[in-house]
């Protein structure tokens, strides 16, 4: 297995961190190059939390991988640090997209926009935006922020609701005054004030956190989750979909999943695990990298299969 190199890239003025698999053989070549998966982490976590391993599966089947970091979190820069924007977020795919269709060997047409959990649905509202894109991975996304927040009440009642509301506003008034923000976990145990505390969330993801992940996140990110709602863009996507769903997920609730994958006209991969289970080590992660690369090689398969493809978009 080759390592990866270290590369960076612009995006809003500052630059990003990634990592750059060369994918390996021709199995996916085609005379224009090879295809590219273009990959970033869920809420406020980092590329080396449990992802180098997807990157790898796609790099050993014959795909390019960029791997990277959000602004403002891990590798990359931007200031403060923890500050979690959607907005931004989504620039930064966009950025990182951009960067990997000038890497030599790449075919710029056969981008893969590949997301897990918050960005599994940033993937759906990048690829709808961008007509280029050739398909789209969304592992256990969350697509409808109200959704979650309506699960949340239900399981911890309001009072959670309001209490991370309460610290949300802290951090959003004291931002408005030049303070540092105000910082609140990312992920934490059932009844604390932290952006996901389902039952043994919080254990599972530092089973897999990487070296840079720190569990915390600038609570203003609190005031927006609601009103996040990439999986209506799913109706817009015209390229192949992938969505994977976890029916006992007690994190993004299987619903608004299903629900913007039917909008996507998605291929849909159900397991019977929980939301950190497809990460490695958990129950259904060989299965889900199975899966996701059958999905690539059938439709970004080098030679005939992608002439094929062709054929088939065009019609």
């Amino acid at each position: 297995m080759t390592e990866p190199t270290d590369i960076r890239f612009p995006s809003g003025g500052v630059q990003c961190a990634a990592w750059h698999h060369v994918g390996e053989g021709d199995a996916l070549s085609s005379p224009a190059g090879r295809p590219c998966v273009v990959m970033a982490h869920g809420f406020a976590a980092t590329r080396d939390s449990g992802l180098p391993p997807f990157a790898q599966a796609f790099a050993a089947a014959g795909a390019d991988v960029v791997l990277f970091d959000y602004r403002h979190f891990g590798a990359s820069d931007g200031e403060p640090r923890q500050l979690l924007s959607p907005r931004r977020q989504r620039e930064d795919y966009a950025a990182a997209i951009a960067y990997a269709r000038t890497l030599p060997g790449v075919d710029p047409d056969r981008i893969v926009a590949w997301g897990v959990s918050f960005a599994g649905g940033h993937v759906l509202q990048v690829a709808a935006e961008d007509p280029r894109i050739a398909a789209v991975i969304a592992l256990t996304p969350a697509t409808d922020g109200l959704a979650t927040l309506v699960d949340l009440v239900r399981r911890n009642g309001p009072l959670a609701a309001g209490r991370l509301t309460a610290v949300g506003l802290k951090d959003a008034l004291g931002a408005l005054r030049g303070a540092a923000p105000v910082y609140a976990p990312s992920v934490g145990a059932p009844g604390t004030v932290a952006a996901l505390t389902a039952p043994g969330a919080e254990a599972a993801m530092h089973a897999v956190a990487g070296p840079t992940w720190r569990n915390e996140v600038a609570a203003r990110i609190f005031l927006q989750v609601g009103s996040y709602a990439p999986g209506r863009h799913a109706a817009k996507l015209r390229v192949p979909l992938l969505v994977q769903i976890g029916d006992e997920d007690r994190t993004v609730t299987p619903a608004q999943s299903m629900k913007a994958a039917e909008k996507g006209r998605a291929e849909v991969r159900h397991y019977p695990c929980d939301h950190f289970d497809v990460y490695p080590g958990g129950s259904a992660h060989e299965r889900v990298v199975e899966h996701q690369l059958a999905f690539l090689r059938r439709h970004l398969g080098g030679g005939a299969a992608a002439a094929t493809a062709a054929v088939g978009a065009a019609a």
